[in-house]
């Protein structure tokens, strides 16, 4: 009779815990990362951290890219960050290799005519290989696997199982999502939001990729007709980080110590592959993470009409904006696109983030 009411008690108990796990999972936000995911650490890998370090979501995958580096690349360093910070049931999806039309040989001679552009992401010279090579992997070589499965299924098959639930975190180039779009016109009405950072309007900078070219911005830049199909998708809501308001951060050997002063995981995989990067330094994509986990970041912000110069001239993947007044009649969304941030706010999330316990899965 004890032993039978013991193991009533423990039954009971497992039931109430697995309700209290199921109702934290449900608590927590639905989020995909889309990223071109160079590595190790640099602002795609970073990013990529800041949003599976957070308490608040529930990362249901990874899907990768070509943009800042090659797919294959892309997909290992994504891998063996996820094993060094001990995340590997997060899975790893491989998407489009290549831009939908545009290709590095036409690319080449369109630069003849209209002058060189400063990053061409894996097909910069001074770094390109052959697509399928890893290049570098300084943090060494994953053990794990990448899903079998494509980015642009995996992706419809995620805001079918959770309509309405998902965010769409793009931090690369639109190949992925211009693909789910394809295979299902619903998927964007079918995700909560897209969260991207692209776009480039009027940055004032003196950095010498925006100063005669302000409305190229590499991301939408890269494969502009898949922009153009995203940003024309019937989305809830869409919000930009763009080059404007990215420019306005800094990485900083400062914020470098600070993180590494940090025992965690996400720490100690920083403190490793953490680095001043160029002159510029700005914190692209992590600041589209941050300002998506913790949107009073951004202290000022304002709506745009925005999609892709797809016409192949001078102005081929520039970002197109227009207000209410002047929009076109095409069917076009508006974007709310971030113009300034509380910059203390976000460094102070930036290192919390990196120096925090990496959440366990199915716990807050």
């Amino acid at each position: 009779m004890k032993l039978r009411r013991f193991l009533g008690l423990v039954a009971v108990a497992t039931v109430v815990l697995m309700t209290c796990l199921a109702s934290q999972s449900q608590d927590k936000r639905k989020v995909i990362i889309d990223q071109d995911a160079a590595g190790p650490a640099g602002t795609d890998q970073q990013a990529i951290l800041l949003l599976i370090q957070s308490p608040q979501t529930d990362v249901l995958g990874i899907t990768v890219v070509t943009g800042d580096a090659w797919l294959t690349e892309e997909v290992a360093h994504t891998l063996r960050m996820l094993e060094l910070i001990g995340r590997t049931d997060i899975p790893v999806v491989p998407g489009a290799e290549y831009p939908l039309v545009r290709t590095k040989e036409e690319t080449e001679q369109w630069e003849q005519r209209y002058g060189s552009v400063l990053w061409l992401g894996a097909w910069t010279p001074r770094l390109y290989h052959a697509p399928r090579e890893l290049g570098a992997m300084p943090e060494g070589l994953p053990t794990t696997k990448p899903a079998d499965e494509d980015a642009a299924h995996f992706l419809v098959r995620m805001v079918r199982k959770y309509p309405h639930e998902v965010t769409i975190y793009e931090g690369g180039p639109m190949t992925n999502l211009a693909l789910a779009i394809s295979i299902d016109p619903e998927f964007a009405s079918l995700a909560k939001e897209l969260v991207f950072m692209g776009a480039s309007l009027s940055p004032q900078t003196d950095d010498p990729e925006f100063t005669n070219t302000p409305r190229r911005e590499f991301n939408l830049w890269f494969d502009p007709e898949s922009a153009h199909i995203t940003l024309r998708a019937p989305w809830k809501k869409i919000v930009c980080t763009t080059v404007d308001i990215s420019v306005k951060t800094r990485m900083t050997n400062e914020l470098i110590d600070k993180i590494k002063s940090g025992k965690t995981p996400s720490a100690e995989y920083m403190g490793k592959y953490a680095h001043l990067r160029g002159s510029y330094n700005y914190l692209w994509d992590e600041l589209a993470s941050v300002a998506w986990l913790d949107p009073s970041v951004i202290t000022r912000k304002e709506n745009r009409y925005m999609d892709v110069n797809v016409n192949r001239g001078p102005g081929y993947g520039d970002t197109l904006t227009w207000s209410d007044r002047d929009k076109p009649k095409a069917n076009i969304q508006s974007v709310e696109v971030q113009v300034d941030l509380d910059t203390e706010k976000f460094y102070k999330l930036f290192v919390d983030l990196l120096t925090a316990p990496t959440p366990t899965p199915g716990k807050p």
